[in-house]
Formats: structure tokens, sequence, C-alpha cells
């Protein structure tokens, strides 16, 4: 009987990918759960809504974003104006929410960008409750705190 490998991680890391429509931005995620166990978080801010917008994040995963063309990258500021929404401007998608602090780069993804996976209910959020002091110890306890944006890959 063979014995279980004892030096495997007990979480493998799950890696998806996806992206704007034309292919602008592309995001690469690595997971700790399995991609269902993930519950993206749906804003109910006026913008996000606009955009059918549900973010998921892994604080202890990590999260590539790569730019082909950065005069195509577009980034407004919502709500509070402390975080960033990073949008396509060629076609238009909503990717995720970056906020800096310190030299680190918060994000989460927007699940729609995210190709060939199902993940959990969405479930309702509503950050505009939040103070402002509040909403940045929120993102920093759920989002990516393992960004990395690379412009022309």
């Amino acid at each position: 009987m063979r014995r279980p490998d004892r030096a495997r991680s007990v979480h493998p890391v799950q890696k998806l990918g996806g992206g704007c429509h034309c292919g602008n931005i592309r995001v690469e995620l690595e997971l700790t759960r399995s991609a269902g166990t993930y519950n993206p978080r749906a804003c109910d801010c006026d913008f996000c809504r606009k955009h059918r917008a549900a973010y998921v994040s892994d604080p202890q995963g990590s999260l590539l974003i790569l730019v082909r063309d950065e005069r195509d990258c577009g980034r407004y500021a919502q709500g509070s104006g402390q975080a960033e929404l990073l949008l396509c401007r060629n076609c238009g998608v909503l990717v995720g929410p970056l906020y800096p602090e310190a030299g680190r780069l918060y994000a989460a993804v927007n699940a729609n960008v995210v190709e060939g996976v199902a993940f959990g209910a969405q479930q309702p959020v509503s950050p505009r409750t939040l103070s402002a002091d509040d909403k940045v110890k929120r993102w920093k306890e759920l989002w990516f705190s393992n960004v990395t944006i690379r412009v022309n890959p």
C-alpha cells in the first residue's frame, strides 16, 4: 500500500486565467482553494451594478495583471476615491479594483473576466456603508496582496 506524500501542500494552488474581451488586459490568478468555494462579492454601488461586477480575491493567493497596451487601460476612481477601478478603454470591460498602500498593491478581480471556471454564488456587499478606514481594512483582509502588473509582457 502506497503512503500519502506528506510533502504536498494541504491546499493545492489553483491557477486561473482570463481578461478583458479584446485581450489588452489579461489576469492570472493563483487561488489557495477550489474556485467553487469562493463567493464573488457583488458591490451595490451604481458603477459596479451597471457593470454587473462581482469580485473574487484570495489574500493568500496571487494576481498577475498583464497589460498589452497601457494607453488602452483606464482607471476610474469611484465612491471614496481610495481605490481605482481598472478598465479596458478598447472593449469597455471592468477588470477589477486596485488599492496601493506603502509600496504594496492590493486588488480583486471581476469574476466575470475569469474564464472556464464556476465560482460559488455571489454575495451582495455594500462598501458605501463603511467608513474610509473600514473600507481599507476590509480590502487588506480580503483582496490579493501579492499583486504584480506587467506592461508589454
